[in-house]
């Protein structure tokens, strides 16, 4: 197959292509399975291959992809025919920033591959985790299994060739709990890199997931009583179980290029940065040094080259509070550097991703990350906060269409009065302005609180593409933040 895909490339290439890759799926396997109160909800196990083909020509692209790999030949001049049609109504011709070819494998670190495992063993999980979350006070358990496993193959009319080998493990625990006015409470447990370097179906620790399961049901009830979050200003200390997902929607999010250039706007939205802030803008106190970092060793963001064909990188995006880079691709970054008429970005960043071989690949996280600090662990913290609140678990979230506001709920938060943290409320909730929030960032944990959280299904693209990706934050503090409302 490597050899005929070689040939299609080097036929389109005398035809005028500037440039021709392919990503070929030997296969793509997922299984899911669900648990709720007791009863095994989904088994589901999908498996697909195919062919994705991109091909640019005079400055406009072309796309075919097919699960049918018999007309090879067919595949690539439909996707050649598609350039060609789309070079005459282009407006701004894609250039690609250079690159090396590159001839390398990637495997994802792992040691038992769970698609192996038998599904008696899993489902053996499910009930022993079932059978420890029914404790008093929870009404609803849930607990889920999710892996991904899958070979891709890229080739493309530079010289580089390929090979990977990707698997995944998502986990969570869920309990639910109706309080004395009838609503609804949760709390939650999902799946981390653990301070763990495999990610097979080793990451299933069921002392890890005992002590968490029991640790959730605990919290469940303490919120069951609780009293309702105050509406005030106050410090907010959010742990990592929440600070993922600030980092992802407001600077994962705000920092694809991509989107800063428009192009999803009409489906995701677009960033409140502009060209001319890199280099310039104070995103942040001079405690925010963030990162998309696709080199850590466990982590669904961590793949060894992304669908350009370019290594992956450990780039700093905000240094010191200063915005300075963005998660970019070969396509995007000549974009940006015409249109600002300067040099801002020297090449990809390698985070050109797509879903599967049927989509074409666009700007996606990697490892966005906050560094550690030097403000000591959670108690430390705490200990130098005055009036303060505490916050995990991300329960619900609004957003700005240009990533400008956010309003974000939380599963539990505990209040914190003059160094000390005191009881739990429940329906804690906080929001804010990007750039405000962000500058009012006073404190940041050191190694000791840094978590890398796994996200599953972070959405984006038209159509639709679902990626999975890691964040890893440290607990940080922000000042006079709005909770309650």
């Amino acid at each position: 197959m490597i050899n005929e895909i070689k040939q299609q490339v080097e036929s389109l290439k005398t035809k005028g292509a500037l440039y021709v890759d392919t990503r070929w799926y030997p296969f793509e396997e997922s299984n899911s399975l669900i648990m709720w109160n007791g009863n095994l909800k989904d088994t589901s196990f999908t498996h697909q291959s195919g062919i994705g083909v991109r091909v640019l020509y005079k400055g406009a692209w072309g796309f075919s992809a097919s699960s049918d790999t018999s007309d090879l030949a067919g595949l690539y001049a439909k996707a050649f025919d598609n350039a060609r049609i789309a070079a005459e109504r282009v407006t701004f011709p894609v250039r690609l920033a250079e690159k090396d070819a590159i001839q390398a494998n990637f495997t994802s670190p792992n040691l038992i591959n769970p698609m192996e495992v038998p599904l008696a063993e899993k489902v053996a999980f499910l009930k022993q985790m079932d059978e420890k979350l029914g404790q008093p006070g929870v009404t609803q358990r849930v607990t889920t299994l999710n892996f991904i496993h899958k070979k891709i193959i890229f080739v493309d009319s530079e010289g580089s060739e390929i090979e990977k080998q990707i698997t995944e493990v998502f986990a969570e625990l869920s309990v639910l709990g109706q309080d004395a006015q009838g609503e609804t409470h949760r709390r939650s447990y999902n799946l981390g890199q653990e301070g763990k370097d495999t990610r097979g179906w080793e990451s299933i620790d069921l002392s890890l997931f005992n002590v968490n399961a029991e640790r959730i049901t605990e919290e469940l009830n303490q919120i069951l009583v609780a009293d309702p979050c105050p509406k005030d200003d106050r410090a907010v200390i959010l742990l990592p179980g929440i600070m993922f997902l600030q980092t992802h929607e407001t600077i994962g999010h705000a920092l694809e290029l991509d989107r800063i250039l428009g192009y999803e706007l009409a489906y995701a939205g677009g960033s409140f940065v502009t060209l001319d802030d890199f280099g310039k803008l104070r995103y942040g106190s001079d405690k925010l040094t963030a990162r998309a970092d696709a080199t850590l060793t466990n982590s669904p963001g961590s793949f060894g080259y992304d669908d350009d064909g370019v290594p992956a990188q450990d780039n700093v995006l905000i240094d010191k509070g200063i915005l300075v880079g963005a998660i970019t691709g070969r396509q995007m970054v000549e974009e940006a550097n015409a249109k600002a008429r300067r040099l801002i970005f020297d090449g990809s960043s390698g985070a050109n991703r797509a879903t599967s071989f049927y989509r074409v690949p666009i700007e996606r996280m990697t490892n966005i990350n906050i560094d550690p600090g030097t403000d000591g662990n959670l108690e430390d913290i705490i200990a130098s906060t005055e009036k303060g609140i505490v916050m995990d678990g991300d329960r619900s979230w609004s957003i700005g269409s240009n990533r400008e506001q956010f309003h974000f709920a939380t599963e539990i938060a505990w209040l914190v009065e003059d160094g000390q943290k005191k009881q739990v409320v429940k329906n804690p909730t906080y929001k804010g302005s990007t750039l405000k929030f962000w500058n009012s960032l006073s404190a940041v944990g050191d190694q000791s609180t840094w978590k890398l959280e796994f996200v599953a299904n972070c959405g984006k693209g038209q159509p639709n593409q679902i990626m999975q990706l890691g964040h890893g934050v440290p607990v940080c503090r922000f000042d006079h933040v709005r909770v309650g409302e």
